[in-house]
């Protein structure tokens, strides 16, 4: 024990927490009270074992999510996989999107098999709790766009090390034709492709609002976003803007941005969207017109407004 990292030693802890709490049936006061260990301290370390995946808890139940929903909206809109979760009115849905498109990640992904991502906080959120299962099966992540920051903060906090693959690039660039000639550098070119041939591929799906990660990240000024929506715009994927179709709209954004396209998404299989709330409710829909995404990650109340929008 004396030559434990301090990691080890945290992991280690957590891991015994977790075992007196979740298989012992202890209390969180007991746990803490065997370990010498303030309760609050207990709760946290369970905490940050489920939100970072090292403890994973599994729902041995047909029922455990909303299976008739599920079942809908993967037929109402041709999709080959589709995961929602109940209503909760007391987290952020984001994280809970994000924990959810994890999750099933964790049951489909098998050692060696490689993941692509796009950026943006649902998919972070995804990112942070796949680190220690990544680890352990030698999944390969790739970038489906530039912007490097952005993907190392959550591969930071995810303890994600080895097997990562990003493109060297920012997202957006100041010229199209700089973007152009860097996305056909080989370097760049060659891991845009790996990207596209990763088993699965996860991205979000960004509304048109002020609080839009393209917003909040400085790609656009809150300025831009209702001169977009009369332009037509519905969403984005991946820094590119579509109608209510799923269209490309045409945007000089789009030609300043490094990464893969909506087409290449459209082409591609296995392409995950993890996304949901009142205000994406409309650009989740337009994607699924558009057939950019062939499995869903959402809520129920999403799904629902899906459903809905479909039927009105």
């Amino acid at each position: 024990m004396a030559d434990m990292t301090e990691a080890d030693r945290d992991e280690a802890l957590l891991a015994r927490v977790a075992w007196l709490y979740y298989n012992d049936g202890l209390t969180q006061s007991e746990v803490g009270k065997l370990l010498s260990i303030p309760r609050i301290k207990v709760s946290r370390l369970l905490e940050a074992g489920r939100t970072s995946g090292l403890v994973q808890l599994r729902i041995n139940s047909r029922q455990q999510g909303c299976l008739e929903l599920e079942a809908r909206v993967r037929q109402q809109f041709g999709l080959s996989d589709c995961r929602v979760i109940p209503e909760s009115t007391s987290e952020d849905i984001n994280m809970r999107v994000g924990q959810a498109a994890a999750q099933y990640l964790m049951q489909k992904l098998q050692p060696g098999d490689s993941l692509s991502v796009g950026w943006g906080e649902t998919v972070t959120h995804s990112i942070r709790m796949l680190g220690y299962t990544a680890q352990e099966r030698g999944i390969g992540l790739y970038s489906l766009t530039g912007g490097v920051r952005t993907y190392v903060e959550g591969m930071r906090e995810a303890n994600w090390h080895r097997n990562v693959n990003i493109i060297p690039a920012p997202l957006v660039l100041s010229t199209p034709e700089l973007a152009q000639a860097l996305t056909q550098e080989p370097s760049v070119s060659s891991l845009i492709s790996k990207a596209l041939e990763a088993d699965y591929k996860l991205v979000g799906i960004g509304g048109l609002s002020e609080t839009a990660t393209v917003v909040t990240q400085g790609y656009l000024a809150p300025s831009e976003i209702d001169p977009l929506r009369r332009s037509g715009a519905r969403g984005d994927i991946l820094c590119h803007f579509y109608d209510r179709n799923g269209q490309d709209i045409s945007l000089p954004l789009h030609d300043r941005v490094v990464g893969v396209n909506l087409e290449q998404l459209r082409q591609s299989e296995k392409v995950i969207a993890a996304a949901g709330g009142p205000t994406k409710t409309g650009p989740i829909l337009s994607a699924l017109r558009g057939e950019i995404i062939d499995i869903l990650v959402t809520d129920e109340p999403t799904a629902l407004a899906l459903l809905d929008a479909l039927e009105g």
